[in-house]
């Protein structure tokens, strides 16, 4: 499993992205007249973010890409810490908000949320304008990661609740925001915890990377392979 993992853990990630963006794609015209179609410009974006971020790997593997390892060796950009804490764990979850805030309805629900993600906001420029540096050295701080997650959990709380409390729950199952609210509930809850333990992420202990690897590889071709489902499943509303 370790061998296979190494080998073959890049590729499947990036097939379930792939194939997530190209059913978004496709499915873009379906849901053009509805909110939906920012949650597919979503997908696309966290694709996008996700292979560009693959640089380190990529310089070192194509000969063609070799001159952008040289111009960038030794400086702040070697490393991707920056560019999956600033457009992944940052922006990434803002958009997820801003599109949460467009398909509730409760007043009280948005306005908790918009208060929360000022706060998360300002949280996230106030750490970095005082510890700059750590935005090039590491990944983004514990506390600012579950923060973000936090609020989308509560994100998805809020929508079931609305959806319990309305005519919507005769239908969920052909919803697509269900999809999305399921998918994303489960996912901060399977992989905020694991955060705690991303002391241990070295090659000093094989064990815990190779456990890790499986818990993030099955989490993520279960929200890929399910948004894609959905997309192709669901029917468009006006939500």
């Amino acid at each position: 499993m370790e061998e296979f993992l190494r080998q073959n853990y890049t590729l499947l990630v990036r097939s379930v992205e792939m194939l997530a963006a190209i059913i978004g794609v496709f499915c873009l015209k379906k849901y053009k007249h509805t909110t939906a179609k920012y949650f597919i410009y979503i997908v696309i974006y966290w694709v996008l973010v996700d292979r560009l971020g693959g640089y380190t790997t990529d310089i070192n593997n194509y000969k063609w890409l070799h001159f952008i390892k040289l111009k960038i060796e030794g400086t702040w950009f070697e490393k991707n810490y920056w560019w999956y804490s600033i457009f992944s764990f940052f922006l990434a979850r803002l958009f997820f908000i801003l599109y949460f805030l467009k398909i509730l309805k409760n007043k009280y629900f948005k306005q908790t949320i918009k208060v929360l993600t000022i706060c998360y906001v300002i949280a996230y420029l106030t750490y970095y304008a005082i510890h700059f540096e750590s935005l090039f050295l590491h990944f983004t701080h514990i506390s600012l990661k579950i923060f973000g997650a936090a609020i989308i959990f509560l994100c998805c709380i809020f929508y079931f609740i609305e959806v319990l409390l309305s005519d919507k729950i005769l239908n969920f199952y052909r919803s697509l925001n269900f999809y999305i609210a399921a998918v994303l509930f489960i996912w901060v809850l399977i992989l905020t915890p694991v955060s705690f333990y991303n002391v241990y992420f070295t090659t000093a202990d094989w064990n815990f990377v190779v456990l890790k690897w499986q818990i993030y590889l099955g989490a993520i071709m279960f929200m890929y392979l399910t948004f894609s489902f959905a997309l192709l499943w669901c029917k468009p509303q006006n939500d």
